[in-house]
């Protein structure tokens, strides 16, 4: 591979990937937008007498403005990574911090001045979806002064963070020989699980206030379904997700003996007790069936593959010239290869989506055993319409891009759920 792979042959294959996948995320969000456009003046029989016509047309006008800016946003994403690569930018850094820096100094500057470059240009793009597109759609309460408090925060944390992370790999791979793809990986997976267990106690409450569940009927039930499911946490929390938007959500975090169920405060305005009940229950099932393990698990097993094949390319003298750089180091194949690499997985979404959406009915299920299936679809219809999710997005779109089960398949399943 390292003899045949020559600079035009790497320069031809990136192009031809980078069109066939620019392209049809662009054809993926037409049909998205056209279907969600045609069916928005008819709300689906599932949902008759449970979603009005207004919010259901909410719900089209809402998808299709995000999917239009998500296109606009995909050409500009495009149009900086060929700046990066073959237009000479990544070229340009190298000799920069090359005529002033060596080492793994030299690495840390090539890579936070890329990833920085990357932030700065979704900015605007960032600003628009939230002051133009959300506030359009009653749906932000975030000010500017957060957005960028927020933003400075990510900022400073990735700088903690990923310094000693990037340190660590850089020095990994120039000291370990031809197999330090195998150590990067395994430091890598370690410091995964690490992040996991830390998350919930240092790194969230640095963005939003956690708060434990106050007493009542809410706590009584959800205390008593954790006891029938055998599931143990460090804590029952309330996040001020109304800070920043009118949109709901529940969900675990933590790992081993650190776990934490998290409400937003804006799911609990809204849910009658049994319902929020039946929301934890399917979060319950996605424990229960061991699908965040299974995730961890497919995620370190890509890992490998993807580090082992930047172990080969890293080799290949094509592999830089042919991406637009005169010399290769690690530092310039590690940003290399992370710019380049999605054009070449993105055919591959449905698969990944698929595993997500089939876990999503597996925990249904366990929601419909242990507390109900009309509960949880009573509350997944609050939760569509108060979030504005289409109930009719693009079968083809759909497959591409939606963890989750479609809205009708959804309840659909879970009406078969029902005891007879």
């Amino acid at each position: 591979m390292t003899d045949t792979l020559s600079p035009a042959a790497v320069t031809t294959l990136f192009l031809a990937a980078f069109v066939a996948t620019l392209v049809l995320r662009l054809w993926l969000a037409a049909r998205q937008a056209s279907h969600v456009g045609r069916h928005a003046d008819a709300v689906p029989a599932q949902f008759a007498g449970r979603i009005s016509l207004e919010a259901h047309r909410k719900a089209a006008a809402y998808t299709v403005a995000k999917t239009r800016w998500g296109m606009v946003a995909a050409m500009a994403d495009g149009a900086l990574l060929l700046l990066l690569t073959l237009g000479g930018g990544l070229a340009a850094l190298d000799r920069l911090w090359g005529g002033m820096l060596s080492g793994h100094a030299y690495g840390l500057a090539l890579i936070f001045s890329v990833l920085a470059i990357q932030s700065v240009a979704d900015l605007p793009f960032a600003l628009y979806r939230q002051f133009v597109i959300e506030e359009r759609f009653g749906f932000n309460r975030m000010t500017l002064g957060l957005f960028f408090s927020d933003f400075a925060k990510q900022s400073l944390l990735a700088g903690a963070i990923g310094v000693p992370v990037l340190l660590a790999v850089l020095w990994l791979m120039g000291n370990l020989g031809s197999l330090w793809w195998l150590y990067v990986w395994i430091f890598w997976c370690v410091f995964s699980l690490s992040i996991h267990f830390i998350y919930p106690t240092w790194i969230a409450p640095l963005f939003n206030k956690f708060s434990p569940l106050g007493e009542g009927e809410m706590k009584t039930r959800i205390e008593a379904l954790l006891s029938r499911c055998g599931f143990r946490s460090s804590g029952l929390f309330v996040m001020d997700g109304s800070k920043r938007s009118s949109h709901g959500n529940a969900y675990f975090t933590g790992f081993g003996n650190n776990k934490r169920i998290v409400f937003f405060d804006t799911l609990l305005e809204r849910l009658a007790p049994a319902e929020v009940e039946a929301v934890l229950a399917h979060e319950l099932g996605h424990f229960r069936r061991r699908h965040v393990v299974k995730h961890i698990a497919l995620s370190f097993l890509l890992s490998l593959f993807f580090l082992w094949l930047l172990g080969v390319l890293i080799e290949t003298p094509g592999f830089f010239a042919g991406l637009g750089v005169a010399g290769g180091n690690t530092a310039l194949a590690l940003v290399l290869f992370f710019l380049v690499i999605p054009v070449f997985t993105f055919p591959f979404h449905p698969l990944t989506s698929y595993l997500s959406r089939r876990h999503e009915f597996e925990a249904d299920a366990y929601a419909a055993e242990n507390a109900g299936a009309d509960d949880l679809v009573r509350a997944l219809v609050k939760l569509y319409q108060d979030n504005a999710a289409t109930l009719t997005p693009d079968p083809l779109h759909s497959l591409f891009y939606d963890s989750h089960p479609p809205a009708a398949q959804r309840i659909e399943h879970l009406h078969r759920l029902r005891p007879a």
